[in-house]
């Protein structure tokens, strides 16, 4: 074996790593230690600032693998054929916990993808779920704080977190998933992925289409009922991540099966839900999923902090053939994301080689910053235009656009199908009458801990969504069901005023 010699950060030989230089012995500590200060400075540093959300993840390498023809959709090049591969890397987490929280915690799981294509890098940021809590970004904080800790007791508070939800009726479909079994995952390996958002594909002709992703596990859905997840967030924290690990490791590679659902801009004009609303699906009876290909996690990171902990997806890294829609959340998540690495990972932070473009040469004007790591640009110029054979931009790789006509305002939304429409077929159509039965006991073992004038405002919503759905709550924490039924009958605004 080779015997590597151990050096300071910059290549000098280090002599000793055992003993400090001291004045004497036992000492004290000289400053002039250098590679003491370097070692305790460095190591003073290696926590960079966790995932606000998202915290805790683990990510695998593999490839995605074109199996149908799209071209008439979308131009984007690493879509272009059947059977051609681009490497992608994988990240899934937990979303509200902490770092060192269980991964068997009911919340949504983060599904997010790196796609290393030949005209950039392609993220594809969701969760394991088709739809979310909220549909406006300005309410994003406030959520987030709500799964949070409390700031004065820095416990997890049941009442922050249902009073939210509880005066945020756009949740109750989000939350009816996430309190069925398909809130505790079993494995990262065994759920579904979703894009949530609705994205805008074009293809050569310059026609657009909107789009959803969904990614079927090809292992089976398989989820943890709330008495497995409540031991195994004791028996082993981190489950979830073992499992990837081992499981690539073995050569039981992961995969999943990729669909799209695909509708034209006149389908969506007059289409019965907001086609760009996150709170809501498309039904599968309206437009049929389209299997387009399949990924496949075949390589585990070398080193977790370089290439998981530092890995950093964005909405808004998009190729050409691929674009954004209207949906308020996505514009917002847009800004947000780029916004976030910056601060956590730096301005430079694209240039990490987990993040860095793979597959082809990047060209801009951007430089310095902190971490400017390549040769940052050289004696190329840095501004536009120039005469000096820079980068210029090429008009051919524009979207097509899409009308917008409305005042500038602070607007409610207005879209005449309700909140509790898909919710209620879910309890109704969906869910098993086990799935019901875990669904309730969960949401009656989470609210009970809610103060009783919240548990009725939530359990009003539950009633307007299905009116067994809210009775069987309402029953779970001996609230009264004429009162809940009261409740229910009431506008947003008087719910919660009769609830304050």
């Amino acid at each position: 074996m080779e015997n590597k010699k151990l050096t300071n950060n910059f290549g000098a030989p280090v002599d000793d790593d055992q003993n400090s230089i001291t004045a004497g012995n036992p000492g004290p500590v000289l400053m002039q230690d250098v590679h003491l200060l370097e070692k305790l400075s460095h190591f003073d540093r290696e926590r960079i600032p966790e995932r606000v959300v998202h915290a805790k993840g683990a990510g695998a390498y593999g490839y995605f693998e074109v199996t149908a023809d799209v071209t008439k959709y979308t131009r984007a090049k690493f879509l272009s054929q059947a059977g051609k591969r681009t490497e992608v890397f994988a990240r899934f987490s937990t979303v509200g916990g902490e770092k060192g929280s269980a991964d068997a915690e009911r919340d949504p799981r983060g599904f997010a993808l790196k796609f290393y294509t030949e005209e950039g890098n392609y993220d594809m940021v969701g969760n394991n779920t088709p739809v979310f809590f909220i549909r406006d970004p300005l309410k994003f904080p406030d959520f987030i704080h709500t799964q949070k800790r409390n700031p004065a007791t820095n416990l997890k508070d049941p009442d922050m977190f249902w009073d939210f939800l509880s005066l945020t009726p756009e949740s109750i479909h989000q939350v009816t998933i996430l309190f069925s079994d398909r809130g505790t995952p079993r494995t990262f390996r065994n759920m579904n992925g979703y894009s949530s958002h609705t994205y805008k594909w074009y293809n050569a002709k310059g026609e657009f289409f909107w789009v959803q992703y969904h990614f079927k596990t090809e292992q089976g859905i398989q989820n943890l009922i709330r008495e497995e997840a409540e031991i195994m967030k004791g028996k082993d924290p981190d489950h979830a991540t073992r499992d990837l690990h081992q499981a690539i490791e073995a050569g039981e590679h992961p995969s999943w099966r990729v669909e799209v659902q695909i509708m034209k801009p006149e389908q969506a004009a007059d289409y019965r839900f907001d086609p760009f609303d996150i709170t809501k699906v498309w039904p599968h009876a309206d437009f049929p999923p389209i299997t387009i290909g399949r990924m496949v996690l075949n390589r585990n990171p070398e080193n977790y902090f370089a290439e998981v902990e530092q890995a950093a997806f964005s909405p808004a890294n998009f190729v050409p053939g691929i674009a954004a829609s209207p949906d308020k959340m996505l514009q917002g998540r847009l800004f947000s994301y780029h916004d976030t690495h910056r601060h956590r990972l730096g301005p430079n932070y694209h240039l990490l080689p987990v993040n860095s473009a793979k597959g082809c040469v990047v060209n801009n004007y951007q430089r310095d910053g902190f971490m400017r790591f390549d040769n940052n640009g050289g004696g190329s110029p840095n501004y536009y235009p120039n005469s000096f054979n820079g980068p210029k931009p090429d008009p051919n790789t524009g979207e097509p656009a899409f009308d917008v006509l409305g005042k500038a305002a602070r607007q409610r939304y207005t879209h005449p199908n309700d909140d509790f429409v898909q919710p209620g077929d879910l309890y109704r159509k969906v869910m098993t009458e086990t799935d019901r039965n875990h669904l309730i006991g969960n949401i009656v073992g989470h609210l009970g801990g809610a103060q009783k004038r919240i548990q009725l405002r939530q359990a009003a919503l539950f009633y307007k969504a299905d009116s067994d759905y809210g009775r069987r709550v309402a029953e779970g924490l001996k609230l009264d069901l004429k009162e809940v039924e009261r409740l229910a009958r009431m506008s947003q605004e008087e719910r919660a005023k009769a609830t304050a």
